[in-house]
């Protein structure tokens, strides 16, 4: 697979977005550099944080959300073809994610961090915030599958090309102390903040709301000490009671790259890569894993999330198990994402499930139920299904009140995993590594002993009977630092995986 969508797209994109007159020349968009180089085009940070964000989106919500998406067994590959049978069998190494471990981080990264000290030379605070809460969130998604990454020494350019590499932990603990210091910065200061694809206005110029970017770094705090709450949980139980003491304000609405339509450059990234651009649109098909659980659940987020094949019932098809003959196969319904989709980072529904467990774990429960709640509400009406929702929590899901705090756990993990499909399905993977849930069967799918929504061993698997934890450093980090870690095993833990 080739990551080559966003580099073709990003210019139209943004300057259809953007509007012509804030853009001079194509150059100035061109703002990918090597990984360990961290050089950039002369530019100010209204032009280069929209890029930023772009790569972002465009890495972390294709190649590495497909990735997610199989391996959180919302969707299998196709029976009639071939794009992504080696991550269906687990099967990644070196020289895959190149391209994309490139834009997010020589794209994503090195451009939020030109944006961060751009804004503090011009004393422009809200851009600081911006670039900050963004950079954390690209370094989060990325520690949370490779586990190590450059921190302290990256984007130095010429000063240093061989940035070292430092543990998740570490760099967790440097990105929650950033986030505060940009949070403790006088965002009234410092004029309008435009070409803000995230939370801005678009008719007036994308012009930012800087409420919404305060909730969306202290819900990325939330979401970083629950990642650590097992690995370190005196200092995650502290850190989350401080945010709740401080009277912290969490999303409400998405945080997510907007202004996205369905024509050729402009549409939703996932959309684009996976669906405008390949020779064939359907290589993700249901996985019987997750379109089982809603089925037996009744829930009509079925129809949000995947297509029919013709007159056929929607289908699954069990994880893995591509190179089956039977050609009925050929029906498993398709999964969908519309062209105009925003392109997600975290969603109101994963803002409300992470308050829940908050709830859950440090508060005796207070607020749990009605956060678990909100959380669904807001997960069937991104689907368009909100009319459902009170049904369905009167029903199958309605919350445990009476159960123990496992049984509450799973059940929030579970409705958080059922709400991600799309461009946030790496988030699937990374929470059932450190929650364990959804859980994982001891039968595969075709057995009669199988239950709707848990987890097996793909069919194909080239790793065993275990599920894979992490993906492997690209060859493109080995051949330019030679401070790149050694490889080590997809079954190997991440540093938070304590359970």
């Amino acid at each position: 697979m080739k990551l080559n969508i966003l580099n073709k797209t990003k210019i139209y994109l943004l300057v259809a977005l953007l509007g012509g007159g804030i853009v001079s020349c194509d150059k100035a968009l061109d703002i990918n550099t090597d990984p360990n180089n961290g050089s950039l085009e002369q530019g100010t940070p209204e032009l280069v944080f929209p890029a930023a964000v772009a790569s972002t989106a465009g890495s972390i919500g294709t190649e590495y959300a497909i990735l997610g998406g199989i391996w959180s067994q919302y969707w299998t590959q196709s029976p009639v073809a071939a794009q992504y049978r080696t991550i269906d069998a687990y099967e990644i190494n070196s020289s895959d994610f190149n391209n994309s471990f490139a834009e997010a981080f020589a794209g994503g990264l090195n451009d939020y961090n030109f944006v961060i000290n751009k804004a503090k030379e011009l004393n422009k605070p809200k851009f600081v915030l911006m670039g900050t809460v963004m950079k954390a969130y690209t370094y989060q998604m990325l520690l949370d599958i490779y586990d190590q990454l450059p921190y302290s020494e990256a984007f130095q350019g010429a000063n240093n090309l061989q940035p070292k590499y430092e543990d998740g932990y570490t760099v967790y603990k440097g990105l929650l102390a950033e986030i505060d210091a940009a949070l403790s910065g006088d965002i009234t200061q410092g004029g309008v903040a435009v070409g803000d694809l995230v939370f801005g206005d678009r008719t007036r110029g994308w012009e930012s709301n800087m409420d919404s970017w305060v909730a969306f770094a202290n819900t990325l705090k939330l979401k970083f000490y629950l990642r650590m709450a097992y690995a370190q949980p005196a200092e995650a139980e502290a850190g989350i009671k401080a945010l709740y003491s401080s009277g912290a304000k969490f999303l409400t609405i998405d945080a997510s790259m907007k202004g996205f339509e369905n024509a050729e450059n402009k549409s939703n990234p996932l959309y684009e890569f996976n669906f405008r651009k390949l020779n064939i649109n359907t290589n993700l098909r249901a996985s019987k894993t997750f379109i089982s659980w809603l089925q037996a659940n009744g829930d009509p987020r079925i129809d949000f999330y995947f297509s029919k094949i013709g007159s056929n019932p929607f289908l699954g098809n069990n994880q893995g198990d591509y190179a089956n003959p039977d050609p009925s196969l050929a029906n498993v319904s398709v999964a969908k994402i519309a062209a105009n989709a925003d392109a997600k980072f975290i969603s109101s529904a994963e803002s409300y499930f992470l308050q829940a467990e908050a709830r859950e774990r440090y508060f005796g429960g207070n607020g749990g139920k009605d956060a678990y709640e909100s959380g669904v509400t807001a997960a069937f009406r991104d689907a368009g299904f909100e009319s459902a929702a009170s049904t369905l929590l009167a029903g199958n899901y309605k919350y445990k009140m009476g159960g123990t705090f496992e049984e509450k756990l799973e059940q929030i993990i579970v409705q958080k995993w059922a709400s991600l499909p799309g461009n946030q399905a790496l988030e699937g993977f990374i929470e059932k590594n450190r929650t364990g849930y959804p859980k994982t069967s001891i039968v595969y799918s075709t057995d009669l002993n199988y239950i709707p929504g848990q987890f097996v061993v793909s069919k194909t698997s080239k790793i065993g009977n275990a599920l894979p934890k992490r993906i492997v450093l690209p060859d493109s980090e080995r051949k330019t630092n030679t401070n790149t870690p050694p490889i080590v095993p997809i079954t190997n833990k991440i540093w938070w995986d304590k359970k």
